[in-house]
């Protein structure tokens, strides 16, 4: 089973009391042979509530040392960045607009998505537009396209699954077409989250004191 960074210990941003103000631990079981692919989980409000050490390594520009859960509609509207990280950023906008659209139609009194909404609505131009478009279509598959600042441009298929054990999550999965040079950026990121890993649990050094002869 592979390793796997949640929220669940972390504080949330979520206000104490309202409903769904707990971030859930995501079930890890359907997720047992993707340690190869990078995936992470998230909720009908686009927080990312756990993620594997692979999308840790893709999705770093996002998460960017923050204790989870990290907001993907707020890195998408509100960090300039984001048009870099997504090269087809209109159809990553679009798209997560349309994700906050279902997820008030399902949960209409969620107090958590309308603060949410409301703060976007409020300090991005580009959200407060398509908001307004009412557009809900989704799509469970496709293809998405990164700047990675490590590797460079690369191009993934992406695949949401619904957790079953738990409603309202999703399992996102990405994997890179055999032989190229998206594989290879994604082994190359492999890599380096090892080493980030390995370097982790390395002891620390002691510090020899002086003796005298």
């Amino acid at each position: 089973m592979p390793a796997w960074t949640t929220g669940a210990r972390s504080r949330s941003s979520w206000p104490p009391g309202a409903p769904g103000s707990r971030p859930r631990r995501p079930s890890c079981r359907p997720t047992a042979a993707l340690t190869g692919a990078p995936a992470y989980v998230r909720n009908g409000r686009l927080d990312i509530l756990g993620v594997n050490a692979l999308g840790a390594a893709l999705y770093a520009p996002v998460l960017d040392g923050r204790t989870l859960p990290v907001n993907l509609a707020r890195f998408l509207f509100l960090d300039p960045r984001a048009s870099d990280f997504y090269v087809d950023w209109d159809k990553a906008a679009n798209d997560a607009v349309a994700i906050l659209r279902g997820e008030g139609g399902r949960n209409p009194y969620d107090r958590n998505l309308s603060d949410l909404v409301g703060e976007l609505a409020t300090r991005s131009e580009a959200f407060r537009g398509r908001w307004a478009t009412h557009n809900v279509r989704l799509h469970r598959t496709g293809r998405k396209r990164y700047r990675h600042p490590m590797v460079g441009d690369l191009e993934l298929h992406y695949e949401a699954l619904e957790v079953p054990a738990d409603a309202g999550l999703s399992i996102i999965t990405y994997t890179a077409e055999p032989a190229s040079a998206a594989q290879d950026a994604l082994a190359f990121l492999a890599s380096w989250s090892m080493d980030r890993t390995t370097q982790s649990h390395q002891p620390a050094a002691t510090e020899t004191q002086p003796t005298d002869l």
